[in-house]
């Protein structure tokens, strides 16, 4: 349903503008038009088409039961009066070189037959009336919509599909709808990373079993959760296809390929997703590796340059087909044996539709590239046989790439948002516990890619140096290192000593976590929420989605406030030129970044379900973080006072009995009620003359 704001009519009356102007220009199937109609109808089974695609182009909304007619000199649209309130100021008389747009309001009486003969003479009106142009592949249910289809059939018109011409116009995209993709395209990158990769990853160190269409199911859950979309409005993100996951030797690098039940295989992991943001759609695609031999490393590199390749040749200017052919060429150049194994075609446009097969990267493709046109660039190798796979299933293997990318408007085409896809980044290689010992002779890890992985499978390996001993060798090396720091540090600390005394005394450093390990595993955390650990003094904050601890050294104050319905929090930091403790002046490292503060926002109204407010979080923060800066403080206090103190050896009992007292003497206050008198007596320090301490004196 349309808002209750109205369509925006600079945007129309900029985009209708285009459109006269390509029907002027004659070019394609535009020469043969005298008018164009498009007929929106209900159908939700129907994700894409020319109709709702226009319509979104226009107006920035889809108008279900809704007929707009075009014509040389008149524009007329057909709605409910609902509609046609919204559609209100796109209402003006002929201006700019445009024709007139004027509102008709549906007629249920009558079915909306005077409406349909007002706008059959319309378009009998119109240059010769008799060519009209039509999304033919278009037929929404309905008796509105079988009402408009029979009214046309009746007429003396011949119906040209103009879905080539339409798409043409919609494949340029304007600033705005180029900064929705590049959100759009940020929402795929970020499911694929901070979820699907991690998932796999998790999946591969745990050695557990998962079916495809289970992980598919995790990524259209994952699309909603604000963890991993941010930057833009949730209830306008939506999937443009569902996932396609494909492992274990059935694969097929299209995009209506459907995800099957089989059970993930640790080989090559084909990964497709799209997100959609406003209408525009966007599309990454990715394969990640799993132990991959040196020849699919090389072959996956090979599909890299394949697509750099289609990208230095989408330049203005350039034949689509004269494209692909290049690419041929460039593969064959490059790997001729594969040649066979490439995909047919290397992309398409990309827009409100997720596909436009008029307008692809393809052999038959003769459009033009201009410049804000956008591709789903694509690019893969099927069928490829693995000779060193341990099992049938990972004897077939197939390699896919695709990302989605801008014409500029000189040089290649880039990708909306920069990522990683080089096979360090895609690439998961895992060391089984009987190579260990091999693997401390390997050599030279320049040769090889940063490998990620974690957890039981020892799926991170660590840098490997030319000049490795073996373990024994090592153990003595590092032990003789650790008993020379051992004796530097007692000759340091003895050139420190003074008449017995230590001159000083050198504090610790105050450190959140000495190892991962430690993070605790709370639930907070993983809802990247604020956590308060008790134990170790630390604050836990979410910055861009991730956990960042911070001890409470590093806070230096905190404050909340409620404004609007919402609760903020304020953390200030500790950082250089910023007022500081004693004892804390310095910094290890003042040239590095520091954050000065960071704010949080939560909600203070508590939506249905939910068993507290989101801004209770804040509130438990920061109290939590306020008792802890109490506690750490005082006991700071306490050792700066105790650093200037000097310990007194224990008081001795001295030999002589004629020691100087003091009897009958009396202790003020009274530390009981009955007053009791005693005996001060005089007593020696440790090898000290009496006489020089006669202040000293104990009980």
């Amino acid at each position: 349903m349309a808002p209750a704001t109205g369509v925006d009519k600079d945007q129309f009356t900029k985009r209708l503008s285009r459109l006269y102007a390509a029907w002027k220009d004659g070019k394609g199937e535009w020469v043969k038009l005298d008018g164009f109609a498009v007929a929106v109808g209900v159908d939700e089974e129907t994700i894409y088409s020319k109709s709702t695609a226009i319509q979104t182009w226009l107006f920035g909304y889809e108008l279900p039961d809704t007929v707009m007619v075009f014509t040389e000199s008149v524009i007329l649209l057909l709605s409910s009066k609902k509609k046609i309130d919204f559609l209100k100021p796109a209402e003006c008389k002929e201006e700019n070189g445009l024709p007139s747009v004027k509102l008709l309001i549906r007629d249920k009486a009558d079915k909306d037959r005077a409406n349909f003969e007002k706008l059959i003479t319309a378009l009998k009106g119109s240059k010769n009336g008799k060519k009209i142009g039509v999304f033919p592949k278009d037929k929404f249910p309905g008796e509105f919509m079988e009402s408009w289809r029979s009214t046309l059939k009746k007429e003396s018109l011949e119906m040209v599909d103009m879905s080539p011409a339409v798409a043409l116009v919609l494949a340029v995209k304007e600033e705005s709808e180029i900064g929705i993709m590049k959100k759009a395209f940020q929402v795929s990158l970020d499911i694929f990373t901070k979820y699907l990769k991690d998932q796999v990853m998790d999946i591969v160190d745990g050695d557990r079993k998962i079916r495809h269409q289970k992980l598919a199911e995790g990524v259209e859950t994952a699309i909603s959760e604000k963890k991993y979309v941010t930057g833009v409005d949730p209830s306008q993100v939506d999937m443009c296809y569902p996932p396609i996951i494909q492992s274990g030797g059935k694969y097929s690098l299209k995009f209506s390929a459907a995800t099957d039940k089989n059970v993930l295989h640790f080989g090559a992991i084909v990964c497709c997703l799209g997100a959609r943001y406003k209408s525009y759609c966007s599309n990454v695609v990715r394969t990640l590796l799993i132990n991959p031999s040196d020849k699919i490393q090389e072959n996956y590199n090979f599909v890299c340059l394949v697509e750099e390749e289609i990208l230095k040749l989408l330049v203005p200017g350039a034949k689509l087909s004269d494209v692909y052919e290049k690419v041929i060429e460039f593969a064959k150049k490059e790997k001729p044996d594969l040649v066979e194994n490439l995909t047919k075609t290397f992309g398409f446009v990309v827009g409100i539709e997720f596909r436009e097969g008029s307008v692809g990267i393809g052999p038959k493709c003769y459009v033009i590239v201009e410049k804000g046109m956008t591709f789903n660039v694509n690019v893969g190798l099927s069928d490829l046989k693995n000779d060193s796979a341990t099992d049938e299933a990972g004897k077939i293997y197939a390699l896919f790439l695709g990302d989605t990318v801008i014409v500029g408007e000189e040089g290649p085409a880039t990708p909306l948002i920069q990522s990683k896809k080089k096979i360090k980044s895609v690439g998961i290689f895992l060391k089984d516990e009987s190579d260990e010992e091999e693997d401390e002779k390997e050599n030279d890890p320049e040769g090889n890619p940063e490998y990620f992985g974690r957890g039981k499978r020892n799926a991170v390996l660590e840098s490997k140096l030319r000049q490795e001993h073996t373990s024994e060798e090592k153990r003595k090396e590092q032990q003789k290192a650790l008993a020379g720091q051992l004796n530097d540090a007692a000759k340091r600390r003895l050139a420190l000593m003074k008449d017995g005394k230590s001159i000083g005394k050198v504090r610790k450093a105050n450190v959140a976590y000495k190892n991962p390990n430690q993070i605790p595993k709370e639930k907070e955390i993983e809802q990247l929420k604020i956590f308060v650990d008790l134990k170790y003094e630390t604050v836990i904050l979410p910055i861009f989605g991730t956990p960042v601890p911070f001890h409470i050294s590093c806070i230096k104050n905190i404050s909340q406030s409620i404004e609007g319905g919402y609760t903020y929090l304020r953390v200030n930091f500790f950082h250089p030129g910023a007022t500081i403790t004693k004892g804390d002046s310095s910094f290890q490292n003042p040239e590095a970044t520091f954050v000065k503060e960071i704010t949080y926002r939560s909600s203070n109204t508590k939506e249905p379900g939910e068993f507290s407010a989101p801004s209770s979080n804040l509130n438990n923060a920061f109290r939590l973080i306020k008792e802890v800066q109490k506690v750490f403080k005082t006991r700071e206090a306490e050792e700066r006072e105790k650093e200037d103190l000097v310990k007194q050896d224990s008081l001795v009992l001295s030999v002589n009995k004629g020691n100087p007292k003091l009897k009958d003497l009396y202790i003020r206050p009274n530390i009981v009620q009955k007053r009791i008198s005693g005996v001060l007596e005089v007593r020696s320090i440790n090898g000290i003359d009496d006489h020089k301490f006669t202040n000293l004196i104990g009980l």
